[in-house]
């Protein structure tokens, strides 16, 4: 089997794109489905078993994919990884800034140390990404740019050092569009909602009981599917976007809408997912309930 993309084969042939995050989830999605229209792939992130399984996997599929362990919350190693990329792969066409992470807490238990663990992660990183992509790579040539963001347009409770954040992003992606826009360079984010993602299965205890219950909560009446941001990623990297920059695509069901004074119905009929990705699971969370 191979990916099933909505996309022309051959989209990205030529083409390098780092995939930061690459290793699960949505980043693992999107890397398999950029392979598969003919990117070479870059996977970066902090775990070097994780990349290479998914490397490996992209391989088996047919597409070409390499990995490179990496901090991107620590500024020398990103510099370096970006110089040691170029150097063996040549120029940097695209980048998905997909790493991140954070963990349920309400705002009064949130230390320091833990609100800007999650702020470096899910938003420095990404910054020194970019700069160092742009500054090394795409300032001579051009490219684009997907930073990950999520549903925070109506705050982040239980979470709020991640929505501080993914709102830094969003801002920091439509000033990096203004600035690098003379150089070809195009930046654009996307902001999943409830994604069914290996993601879920790291909470635990309280939210974890929540998640199955997360789809009523949506006008779609559903949770999304890994495919659905991979394709956004995909179409905000392809020329089909080429007048598009500093821009952010929601990809919710819906879900960041609304109010409490319009209440939901029952969706008939139910929403009908789209699912290209041949390797794809359900995290064990929601097993049982879809």
């Amino acid at each position: 089997m191979a990916f099933d993309s909505i996309f022309k084969a051959g989209l990205f042939q030529g083409h390098t794109v780092i995939v930061t995050g690459g290793g699960s989830g949505i980043g693992r999605c999107t890397a398999h489905e950029l392979a598969a229209l003919g990117a070479q792939v870059i996977l970066v992130g902090r775990k070097p078993e994780k990349l290479a399984k998914v490397a490996t996997e992209i391989t088996e599929d047919g597409g070409t994919a390499h990995w490179q362990a990496c901090d991107i919350r620590d500024e020398e190693a990103v510099k370096a990884l970006v110089t040691q990329l170029i150097h063996a792969h040549g120029p940097i066409h695209g980048l998905v800034n997909n790493a991140g992470g954070q963990y349920p807490s309400p705002l009064a238990s949130i230390n320091q140390k833990g609100f800007e663990t999650v702020l470096r992660t899910n938003l420095v990183g990404g910054f020194l990404m970019a700069r160092e992509v742009f500054n090394q790579s795409m300032s001579k040539h051009g490219g684009a740019i997907v930073n990950m963001l999520a549903d925070m347009w109506g705050g982040m409770p239980g979470m709020g050092h991640s929505g501080a954040a993914r709102a830094g992003m969003d801002n920091f992606t439509k000033t990096a569009a203004f600035e690098w826009g003379c150089a070809g360079v195009r930046v654009n984010a996307v902001a999943p909602g409830w994604i069914a993602s290996s993601g879920m299965d790291t909470y635990e205890g309280a939210f974890k009981a929540v998640i199955p219950t997360l789809r009523e909560h949506v006008p779609l009446k559903r949770i999304g599917t890994e495919s659905e941001v991979s394709a956004a990623i995909v179409f905000l990297l392809s020329p089909a976007a080429a007048f598009i920059s500093g821009s952010t695509l929601r990809i919710d069901g819906a879900a960041s809408l609304g109010s409490r004074a319009w209440p939901l119905h029952k969706a008939q009929p139910p929403s009908e997912a789209f699912n290209g990705f041949h390797r794809a699971y359900l995290p064990d969370v929601l097993k049982g309930e879809q």
